[in-house]
């Protein structure tokens, strides 16, 4: 067992790690279950029906994810507080439309760039934020990171929804984009400095090889794909459960407050288990550290079949949320402390992306496997299946050296 000691880190890096998670605090217009606060009165103000808005909501996520790619050469080529304050505002603004939306066709176009700009492109950017900034104590920073975030967004899930209830989801809407434009971007601009080695260097074949990896070198690695398939297996597991949770629970028989006391117990764990999760990466291998992660996720949808009293379900929220707690570290931590950070914001964005597109079809799954069998259990056994050989593959892949970088020497390298 090795363990890592980190070096304190660089002045103003506590700093931009806490824009960094207000910014993907920033996002939740364009996830989820941010739009499912506003779900059932913008449907009943643009007289849309419910399958209508899932095609739509399907065809923006796909849409969204391709902003992943770009955004993420952006920031290694401009640094990330230039295109942090770019998509936050862009952000803003595509909310205030949407909140003026007035026909379907209009609000398809919001939605597909809230998902791009949110969901996706603000994701990459505050993702790569850290990463390019912690090189050396990454897990523990992301750990606090994703506490920070956790925090954040069990704050304005709330009020967003007080909101809606209260002022109707126009209003609400307008609030958030005119707090992203009047806080966010000036905060961002103000706070948010250039990590040392954050940008990329331009193509040169004079320059001297850099350790760290390229894309290219990235894509070419087993420990890429492996983790990449990894985390958006959770993405599809964690959407497609998230968007029907009180269905599965009341197949259990169990109501709709057992299915929020399962929320706030998954939720209070995932925060421990995010932190703890940053601390035993300073410990244990970040293969092993996500091969534990996968494997308690298929535990937790064996569990699920099984359930029967409310000591059950309390087991099955404990371990979802631990389970989510340790993925979500990984995937905040593993790409900048595999292959580097010079890189890092096009690597991090091919695999959010692969995240986001599986988290589209999470929920399109569980609901074709309702209608088919009339349960959903089928499905999670197989899902099991396929995450614990997951979990396995992810303790017993390779990680590539980045000694020097000899998959891409600087005269043949490719460009990304």
């Amino acid at each position: 067992m090795t363990v890592t000691h980190p070096k304190p880190a660089p002045p103003g890096a506590w700093a931009n790690l806490a824009i960094a998670a207000l910014a993907m605090v920033a996002t939740l217009p364009g996830r989820t279950q941010g739009l499912g606060l506003i779900t059932e009165p913008l449907l009943a103000d643009l007289h849309i029906d419910r399958v209508s808005y899932a095609g739509i909501n399907l065809w923006a996520t796909l849409i969204g994810s391709l902003f992943c790619l770009p955004c993420g050469r952006l920031v290694d080529r401009f640094g990330a507080r230039r295109v942090l304050a770019a998509v936050c505002a862009l952000l803003a603004i595509t909310v205030l439309v949407m909140s003026r939306a007035g026909d379907p066709r209009m609000l398809a176009i919001a939605i597909t760039l809230t998902r791009g700009f949110g969901q996706s492109a603000l994701s990459v950017v505050s993702l790569a934020l850290v990463g390019k900034w912690f090189r050396e104590g990454l897990s523990v920073a992301m750990g606090v990171y994703s506490l920070m975030v956790g925090i954040g967004f069990i704050a304005a899930f709330p009020s967003v929804g007080a909101a809606v209830l209260r002022f109707g989801w126009r209003t609400a809407w307008d609030g958030i984009g005119w707090t992203l434009l009047a806080v966010v971007v000036p905060l961002a601009w103000a706070i948010v400095r250039t990590a040392p080695g954050e940008t990329a260097p331009k193509d040169d074949p004079s320059a001297a090889p850099s350790p760290d990896l390229t894309l290219g070198d990235a894509l070419s690695s087993a420990a890429f794909w492996v983790f990449a398939i990894a985390s958006s297996m959770f993405g599809l597991v964690y959407s497609g459960i998230a968007l029907f949770n009180q269905s599965i629970l009341e197949q259990r028989g169990f109501n709709a407050e057992t299915y929020h006391t399962v929320l706030v117990v998954s939720t209070l764990l995932g925060l421990v288990a995010n932190f703890a999760g940053g601390w035993l990466a300073t410990r244990w291998s970040i293969q092993r550290l996500m091969g534990i992660g996968m494997v308690v996720l298929s535990g937790a949808l064996l569990m699920l079949p099984m359930v029967r009293t409310y000591t059950h379900v309390l087991a099955y929220g404990a371990t979802m949320g631990i389970a989510g707690g340790i993925v979500t570290v990984v995937f905040f931590t593993v790409w900048g402390q595999v292959y580097g950070r010079m890189h890092l914001g096009r690597i991090q964005g091919a695999a959010q992306m692969l995240t986001v597109l599986a988290s589209a079809v999470g929920p399109l799954l569980l609901a074709q496997t309702l209608a088919q069998t009339g349960s959903y259990d089928t499905l999670f056994v197989v899902l099991a299946a396929i995450v614990a050989a997951l979990g396995i593959a992810s303790w017993i892949v390779p990680l590539p050296t980045r000694s020097a970088n000899l998959m891409n020497p600087p005269d043949v390298a490719e460009s990304y």
